[in-house]
């Protein structure tokens, strides 16, 4: 689990850019929220991340603070990668599935050139349904798009 800061101009912490938690398992299953300007707060994380977590899941991280109070206090198995140090991983503990996603993410992003922050968690939802192959047919994105299972018979 990491959260990014999407913007070209700037890099860190700034109020110009908004940051985007992902959380994703081996299988590629993905959760992805955007929690503001700030950095992520353990608050937060339990308010909508612990729900969706499985108790016995092992949390993988970048060395971010709040994350390691969050496992702490949900009782959740934690371990750290140190990417400011340049490690990226220790055996099969590792975040290159998250940083695949970023990479996807932010190249997927770059054509729309600033993405106003009402509207980013309706592209992160566009994302998903691209990313994991949840869209194979214009019949599949007009469901989705529609929030329906059925589609509408249109020969009539």
């Amino acid at each position: 689990m990491q959260t990014r800061k999407f913007e070209h101009s700037k890099r860190g912490i700034s109020n110009a850019q908004m940051c985007i938690l992902v959380a994703r398992d081996r299988s590629g299953q993905t959760l992805d929220w955007v929690p503001g300007k700030e950095p992520v707060t353990r608050q937060q994380l339990h308010e909508h991340v612990k729900t969706r977590l499985a108790p016995n899941v092992l949390l993988v991280t970048d060395g971010h603070a709040a994350y390691r109070h969050f496992a702490r206090e949900a009782g959740i198995t934690h371990e750290a990668v140190n990417l400011k140090a340049g490690v990226r991983m220790r055996g099969a503990i590792h975040v290159q599935n998250v940083n695949a996603y970023h990479g996807r993410l932010r190249s997927w992003l770059q054509p729309f050139r600033d993405v106003a922050s009402r509207y980013l968690t309706d592209y992160l939802g566009w994302r998903w349904a691209l990313d994991g192959g949840r869209i194979r047919s214009p019949e599949s994105l007009l469901r989705v798009a529609l929030g329906s299972s059925k589609l509408p018979n249109f020969n009539t």
